[in-house]
């Protein structure tokens, strides 16, 4: 190793492949390298707490890199680029690390401009890395992450994908649109998890309070579990809104209802969708041997029943009607209309 201790510095927001790729040169070069993460509150679009267990699970083989939060209070990235700012952070860090500093790794960016030879000669040498060797910022993740994919760190990836969710009553096309969406971006998609427990139950009538929990809670964590490895969007099959719409429907007791409503209000309270796309009871119903005669006997009445659970939890969505063609063209419109993707790279 050429340097005992190093110290490679920035705000990480949001962490890119590039950050990670100047990380492994500088620990390379040194006995201890400290990444110091600086945060301010408030100010940055993602918390200290995320860029931090996003370093840390990118370079966790490194065992000689070592990870530090330090605050700075500047109100705006314009108003920290001042000595003040600069001068008081890098105190801050040479007392955070508490050794002698032998390299200080940075961007070429900075070539030039004495900065970090001003806080941190002649007591460290300043190792400058070429931004071009990666060419990416986070700025330009922060303004599209799904236009720069390839330059987002798979750790980070479950925080940018984009959520698209297809809601609607029963055998309107659902689990057939959020496949054919899944293979024509290139991702995955999660099923409704309500088919296996109503298989598993012998049908609709025949399920019982515990079967809707399940529905709720694994349908969640598959969620959480596949944005771990979609590409730039995820397609979900039925939500917790809808779930409830089934405990209301095929349960009689009020406190399993009343529970049911409980644990399905605070899963939707913590779920985002970046899209949601309802399928109107327009196509013709298909009886698989899990579906309810009496929904298909007034499939309007329940579809906007449906409709009335997510209006009353103010959840704006889209309506999609027309033959499954339709369904498919409509739904890419409104992808490329409100979230900016395409199917193409």
């Amino acid at each position: 190793m050429k340097y005992n201790i190093g110290m490679y510095g920035g705000s990480f927001d949001p962490l890119h492949i590039g950050h990670i790729h100047d990380i492994i040169k500088a620990s390379a070069m040194c006995e201890e390298l400290y990444v110091v993460i600086s945060w301010c509150e408030g100010r940055e679009s993602t918390s200290k707490e995320l860029r931090y267990r996003w370093i840390l699970n990118s370079t966790k083989h490194l065992p000689n890199i070592k990870l530090l939060l330090i605050e700075d209070t500047a109100v705006s990235k314009e108003a920290y680029n001042t000595d003040y700012f600069w001068e008081k952070g890098a105190n801050d860090i040479k007392n955070a690390i508490g050794k002698p500093i032998d390299a200080v790794f940075c961007g070429d960016d900075y070539l030039g401009t004495n900065r970090f030879e001003s806080l941190y000669c002649p007591e460290s040498e300043v190792i400058y890395f070429k931004r071009q060797e990666v060419p990416i910022s986070s700025t330009q993740i922060r303004e599209w992450a799904s236009s720069n994919w390839d330059y987002v760190p798979n750790v980070c990836k479950a925080y940018y994908t984009r959520k698209v969710l297809v809601v609607g009553g029963e055998s309107t096309g659902k689990s057939t649109l959020v496949q054919n969406l899944a293979s024509a971006y290139n991702t995955n998609f999660v099923a409704e998890v309500g088919r296996d427990t109503c298989e598993y139950a012998g049908g609709e009538d025949l399920m019982i309070v515990e079967d809707l929990y399940e529905n709720l809670i694994r349908q969640k964590i598959h969620i959480m579990d596949a944005a771990n490895y979609s590409n730039r969007i995820l397609f979900v099959d039925t939500d917790a809104l809808t779930t409830l719409f089934y405990s209301n429907f095929l349960l009689t007791n009020k406190e399993e209802i009343s529970a049911c409503t409980k644990l399905a209000e605070a899963i939707h309270a913590i779920t985002i969708w970046d899209l949601i796309l309802f399928l109107e009871p327009t196509i013709t119903f298909v009886q698989d041997g899990t579906r309810n005669e009496k929904i298909a006997n007034d499939r309007e009445k329940y579809s906007r029943q449906i409709k009335d659970l997510f209006d009353k939890y103010q959840t704006p969505y889209h309506c999609i009607d027309g033959d499954y063609l339709d369904r498919f063209v409509q739904a890419k419109e409104l992808i490329h209309k409100y979230l900016n993707i395409d199917t193409k790279w």
